[in-house]
């Protein structure tokens, strides 16, 4: 974290102006720090219990804060947790809590985690991210409806003492609940204003900084939390989260001087980039999978070799060679590379096969399965309006029709928002999408293609082979074992191909030298706090 006591610097930046003027905002006060980010899509909920997207990870975590919070490195850290101990068998954790307040100066307490985690578990609550704290004993089970949310494995022993039981042993929790899911509530705000305590008038945080404005398809305005136990480390005063569908416009805006960052670039961009404003260009490692969902409960769809047949048609090497350009490696499995204790070797049959001879094979398994010139293989694809996915969008296609001339893809495109809406409702056929880590660990991937984790399962994979042997995996406390036996699922899942893996993400950001703090990791997670001005001046002392 940043360590000194800040005094602000007399001059305002020509980027307060220039976003003032082009976004409709007032210019900041002079001597405020204020922060502009590239921030990708449109948030659909600031609600930490109906979000799902990075792009409002990015705001939800500089707002609130859980036991564990990302150190600039992306690494899990002590949060509202001060310390922790866990039973001999891994099943219980107890931790004591820290002195903090929401921004009311109400204090944060034990009892706030245990109202956000039974809220989340309420089906009434819709939460779409549920299945991510299966781990925690009756969540599961409280989310369908069988149990009540009181009956799950978390209670308050006193007001900073929080008790919190799983299902089996979990050595990623400390990840897990960096999660804006684990987050705690105010309970006193939501009892007072319902599913409208998220508004700016009504929303009381815990995080370095509070929502005063949110201007839909403009910003999302946030300021410094006073209340923030750690703001005397906090340097920036406000933060602007501009929703950037277009990548190229908003890199423009980037070298402008508009915006301080942008979490994406084009990658056909990068060499011009790296010429042009080479401090600015940011390209990381990224755990995270670009892949195609196949919606395995329509009839052309159930048989498995019907959905390889269509993974084994895309050259991938090409999307990331001449579409993507900016380093990422093809895929040809789902979890990424560099995971913790993860050591995988899987990899589809066929990855090894030139893709001529695999779209032949493709064609075969497509006719022995009754589709033809009399009877064209038509179906949908389904892809998001933002970044590089346009660009793949026609590739694809054409890589599909290259098997035969009666395979007949079309093309639809949907905003960012709209598309996940439609992946987790089951309305689509193919559809791209993709899935950045949320803790490192490999079950962060596999946990997508089990049954229960409808509906972030969006193809509705059913395997119960699949789900045994990942349930089996998470209760071995031996971590090479542990390995081995998610390998296994993971190798399964890929045979029966309900997800297309694509490629494997790399961070793109563009940062302006201006920024500091900002440190690139592979879970591509900055949180305001850390970051300030190399032209911010401080106190010696």
């Amino acid at each position: 974290m940043i360590g000194s006591k800040f005094v602000k610097s007399a001059l305002v930046s020509a980027s307060v102006l220039a976003l003032a003027a082009c976004s409709g905002s007032e210019p900041a006060d002079t001597g405020t720090l204020v922060l502009h980010r590239g921030n990708n899509a449109e948030p659909l909920s600031l609600d930490p219990h109906r979000a799902s997207g990075t792009w409002e990870n990015n705001i939800i975590g500089d707002m609130f804060m859980g036991l564990f919070t990302e150190d600039p490195n992306g690494e899990p850290v002590p949060g509202i947790a001060e310390s922790w101990t866990t039973s001999e068998d891994g099943l219980t954790w107890t931790f004591s809590l820290r002195e903090a307040n929401w921004s009311d100066g109400e204090p944060v307490t034990a009892s706030d985690f245990v109202f956000a985690w039974r809220r989340i578990s309420n089906p009434d609550t819709g939460a779409p991210y549920v299945s991510l704290l299966f781990p925690i004993a009756g969540v599961e089970q409280s989310s369908r409806g069988e149990i009540d949310p009181s009956e799950i494995g978390v209670r308050a022993i006193d007001e900073r003492t929080l008790e919190v039981t799983l299902v089996n042993p979990a050595p990623y929790l400390p990840g897990l609940l960096t999660h804006y899911t684990t987050f705690p509530m105010p309970d006193h705000v939501i009892a007072e204003h319902g599913d409208e305590w998220i508004r700016p008038e009504n929303i009381q945080t815990n995080g370095a900084f509070r929502l005063v404005d949110w201007r839909t398809n403009n910003y999302v305005h946030l300021v410094r939390n006073e209340q923030f136990f750690d703001n005397a480390n906090t340097c920036l005063d406000e933060v602007y989260f501009y929703p950037t569908v277009d990548n190229s416009a908003a890199g423009r805006r980037v070298r402008n001087g508009e915006l301080d960052l942008n979490m994406e670039f084009p990658g056909q961009q990068l060499e011009f980039l790296r010429r042009e404003i080479p401090d600015y260009v940011r390209v990381h490692p990224f755990m995270g999978t670009v892949y195609f969902s196949i919606n395995t409960t329509m009839d052309q769809f159930s048989d498995p070799q019907v959905r390889n047949a269509l993974g084994m048609a895309i050259d991938r090497e090409f999307i990331a060679n001449e579409i993507l350009r900016a380093g990422q490696p093809p895929a040809y499995a789902f979890v990424p590379p560099g995971v913790a204790n993860y050591d995988s070797g899987v990899r589809a049959s066929w990855a090894d096969i030139p893709v001529e001879e695999r779209r032949e094979t493709a064609r075969e398994i497509l006719e022995a399965a009754g589709y033809g010139p009399d009877n064209p293989f038509r179906f949908e694809y389904a892809y998001r309006a933002t970044g590089d996915n346009p660009r793949i969008a026609p590739v694809v296609q054409n890589d599909w029709s290259a098997i035969a001339d009666w395979v007949q893809p079309e093309l639809i495109v949907s905003d960012t928002q709209i598309h996940y809406d439609n992946l987790r409702a089951g309305a689509f056929e193919v559809a791209d999408g993709g899935w950045i880590a949320d803790y490192n660990d490999a079950y962060n991937f596999l946990f997508l293609a089990e049954f229960r984790s409808v509906p972030m399962n969006y193809p509705r994979y059913n395997n119960p082979d699949y789900d045994a042997l990942v349930t089996a995996a998470n209760s071995e406390q031996d971590l090479e074992r542990r390995s081995a036996m998610m390998a296994e699922a993971e190798q399964m899942m890929i045979d029966d191909m309900p997800f297309i893996p694509i490629v494997y993400y790399v961070n793109k950001n563009l940062v302006s030298p201006r920024v500091t703090g900002w440190e690139d990791n592979l879970v591509n997670i900055h949180r305001s706090r850390y970051l300030c001005f190399a032209d911010a001046e401080t106190d010696a002392g």
